[in-house]
């Protein structure tokens, strides 16, 4: 047995790993399954004690009770992040058409537009429809026609056509890009579970959200105009207060208004020293800080969730854990919690992580006024680039006379006071004002790198979405029909392993018997690289799939059939078995090399459904050879070894 040590070790190994990666798949269908079963007793009770609720209540009402569900069993979240993600095609859902609306855009940035202007402007918007040239080559091209200079409607009298039109083509890549941020932002902001938005063209993009069932909301929500917000962040003693009576709420403590802070206890997260903070001048510091983690949560459940961030040295923020941020919005909803919050604030989370722990994002929790100070629809420009003075990214900003002189007082009021930058209800930015800015122009600090900038100014300059974005193509496929795609699409998987055992069984006898059964560690590999990498299942990957169950035995074959080879010489079944190993190798390889290389092809240069054929079958490939040189090899080398007879047919 210690020659085949290493090789049942690896084996293990792998099967291990396999059924880890896809019992999350199991515990989300078991959670589904139980869920549904639930929510079916729960229609059926509210029908019989409620007659009189029409079907859309009933349902509004059933949505609630499974989000309490989900929201009391974080493990039925864990298992949904974790599990195979499952297509358009297999989940159900809508995949949207988008296209930003160029014409708009340059009707919106001529200067001056006559009756000239707007006649080519609707020349061009005909003849793009028919075709798929650029909106401002079009444009470019009806001007130079009719010996009209672009600078008469665009740029400056100095600047020549080429010049112009090189810029409305950077404004027209602008438009898309920040289209494109916006939706990434809303979708991920809605709760779509593997959303995919990807850009097709130069002006459209494709919006797919597996899940989504209703309509007219996920429409309304990649349509509507972006919201950027300007507002002031909450002094600490009042945040602090607030955040006091919360926890005070939750714990079941008389509401107390205090402001003063003593620190109970503090979590390093990687640079970022997160502190949580009592409050309370009533709690002793020094006997919170024996309380056991378990102690302090049921003491402070607010802080145990929300800690604090260095509250002395002016930051009134708290931190909170991505997987508590469901839980803390919950919380922070409840009708008592909302008594204690003064109705002029709000609690908001930013829109990325400000740090990582172990592997979990923590995000910022940061009080902040409601009404906003300034909206985006000031702002006519901004940009990145780097501090000449300090090497440092930053984005300067540029904003139209009512919003400059707006600007003015509000900076003038505010000085070593945050105001922070929101797009859609999250903040991307809370920069401390230094001092009063005049003509509207201002820079933002603090972003990690020159990208970030660049991230930042696709989201200010998202605040007045340039250009309309229209619907053109939209598909809904309803979760039943999802659900008949997977049973058809397993059925067939089952009918081809079945037929292929059969053949091989029949044919090969005891080694085929070998064959079949290695074909499911196969499929199981399949599914456990796509799980463990967070790949997509598509109809088409179920197809690549299918397709690799017929392709798995191929290996097979061309071993047995040396092997045969190799024992119609007299050859010992131990000699047959390794000669015809070695003398299959190259073939083997060969095959499978090129049908990987065509997969590559595939998966770099195709879209959507055949990529998921592509990467099913490239895994396949790598899964078949697994199975067959070392699974198959071994169970025959342990059946030699042990005297056991083989038959090849």
């Amino acid at each position: 047995m210690k020659e085949f040590r290493f090789r049942i070790i690896l084996i293990i190994a792998a099967i291990g790993l396999s059924i880890y990666l896809l019992y999350p798949t199991y515990a989300d269908y078991r959670n589904s399954q139980k869920i549904s079963n639930i929510l079916e007793e729960k229609r059926q009770e509210k029908k019989s004690l409620y007659p009189d609720l029409t079907k859309d209540e009933v349902e509004r009402r059933l949505r609630v009770i499974e989000d309490s569900i989900k929201q009391a069993d974080p493990s039925i979240a864990e298992a949904r992040q974790d599990r195979i993600k499952l297509g358009l095609d297999l989940q159900g859902g809508m995949r949207v058409v988008l296209e930003v609306n160029t014409v708009k855009l340059l009707e919106k940035l001529a200067k001056n537009p006559d009756d000239i202007y707007k006649s080519i402007l609707n020349e061009s918007e005909r003849e793009v429809a028919a075709s798929d040239e650029s909106v401002v080559d079009i444009v470019g091209r009806k001007f130079k026609e009719r010996g009209i200079r672009l600078s008469r409607y665009f740029g400056t009298i100095r600047e020549d056509d080429d010049q112009i039109l090189d810029g409305l083509k950077s404004d027209a890549e602008d438009a898309v890009a920040r289209a494109m941020e916006i939706i990434r932002n809303r979708v991920d902001q809605y709760g779509v579970s593997e959303p995919s938005i990807q850009r097709q063209g130069s002006r459209r993009i494709i919006v797919e959200l597996p899940g989504v069932a209703r309509e007219e909301e996920a429409k309304q929500l990649l349509q509507g105009t972006a919201l950027l917000e300007f507002r002031l962040v909450k002094e600490p003693d009042l945040a602090f207060s607030v955040m006091q009576k919360i926890d005070n709420v939750l714990a079941g403590k008389a509401i107390e208004d205090t402001t003063e802070t003593d620190t109970t206890t503090s979590a390093e997260v990687q640079d970022t020293t997160l502190i949580a903070e009592d409050t309370s001048s009533a709690v002793d510091t020094a006997a919170d800080q024996e309380l056991t983690e378990a102690e302090f949560a049921k003491e402070h459940p607010f802080f145990a969730i929300a800690m604090l961030i260095d509250p002395q040295g002016g930051i009134a923020d708290a931190a909170v854990r991505e997987g508590q941020r469901t839980k803390l919005q919950s919380i922070l909803n409840r009708p008592d919690v909302q008594a204690v919050i003064p109705n002029n604030v709000e609690f908001l989370f930013s829109a990325k992580p400000m740090a990582f722990d172990r592997g979990e994002a923590i995000y910022r929790l940061t009080l902040v006024n409601k009404t906003p100070e300034l909206t985006g629809g000031v702002i006519t420009t901004a940009r990145a680039n780097i501090d000449p003075m300090t090497s440092a990214p930053i984005v300067s900003m540029e904003m139209n006379s009512e919003g400059a002189t707006e600007w003015a007082r509000i900076t003038g009021a505010n000085v070593q006071k945050r105001i922070a930058i929101i797009l859609d209800g999250v903040i991307f930015s809370a920069p401390v004002v230094n001092q009063k800015i005049t003509g509207g122009r201002s820079q933002i600090e603090g972003m990690a790198n020159l990208e970030e900038a660049k991230l930042l100014e696709i989201v200010l300059k998202a605040g007045a979405l340039p250009a309309p974005v229209d619907i053109i193509e939209e598909r809904t496929v309803g979760p039943s029909l999802g659900q008949d795609s997977i049973r058809g699409g397993f059925t067939s998987a089952l009918i081809g392993y079945i037929i292929v055992g059969i053949f091989m069984m029949f044919y090969y006898q005891k080694a085929g018997n070998v064959a079949a059964a290695s074909l499911v560690f196969t499929v199981m590999f399949v599914l456990g690289v796509l799980a463990g990498f967070g790949a997509t299942l598509t109809l088409p990957g179920i197809a690549g799939i299918i397709l690799t169950i017929g392709m798995a035995v191929d290996a097979n074959v061309l071993i047995y059939e040396r092997i045969r080879e190799e024992l119609a010489t007299g050859k010992t079944v131990k000699a047959s078995i390794e000669s015809g190993y070695s003398k299959a190798y190259s073939a083997i390889f060969d095959s499978n090399i090129t049908t990987f290389f065509t997969g590559i092809v595939l998966y770099q240069f195709g879209t959507g459904p055949i990529q998921g054929f592509a990467l099913t079958l490239m895994i396949g490939i790598v899964s078949s050879l697994f199975s067959a040189l070392v699974i198959a090899r071994l169970v025959f080398d342990y059946m030699v070894a042990k005297g056991a007879k083989l038959t090849i047919g």
